[in-house]
C-alpha cells in the first residue's frame, strides 16, 4: 500500500495568492517613457540663436577678455528694480 500524505496541491493555500501577487509584482515594473510635446521639439530646432544676440554677446566677451568691459551699477539698479516691481 502507497501513502502520499496530504494532497500536495492544497498543501500552502495562500501559494496562489503569493503567485498572483509576483505576477503583479514584476508587471508593474514597467520601463520609463517620456513624450515631448511639439513646442519642445520646436524650441529644440532652434539650436542657433538669433544673431543679433549673438553679436552682442561676443562684443561683450572680447570686452571682457581685454578688461574694457565696464558695469554701469545705477542702469543695473534701475533694471533690477523695474523687474522686481513690475509684474
Amino acid at each position: 500500500m502507497k501513502i502520499n500524505g496530504p494532497n500536495p496541491t492544497n498543501f500552502n493555500p495562500y501559494k496562489q495568492a503569493l503567485k498572483n501577487r509576483q505576477t503583479t509584482e514584476s508587471e508593474s515594473y514597467k520601463k520609463d517613457s517620456i513624450e515631448i510635446s511639439s513646442e519642445a521639439k520646436k524650441l529644440q530646432k532652434q539650436e542657433q540663436p538669433d544673431e543679433k544676440r549673438a553679436e552682442y554677446v561676443n562684443e561683450i566677451k572680447q570686452k571682457i577678455d581685454s578688461n574694457q568691459y565696464k558695469i554701469d551699477y545705477e542702469k543695473l539698479a534701475q533694471k533690477m528694480h523695474g523687474f522686481w516691481t513690475e509684474k
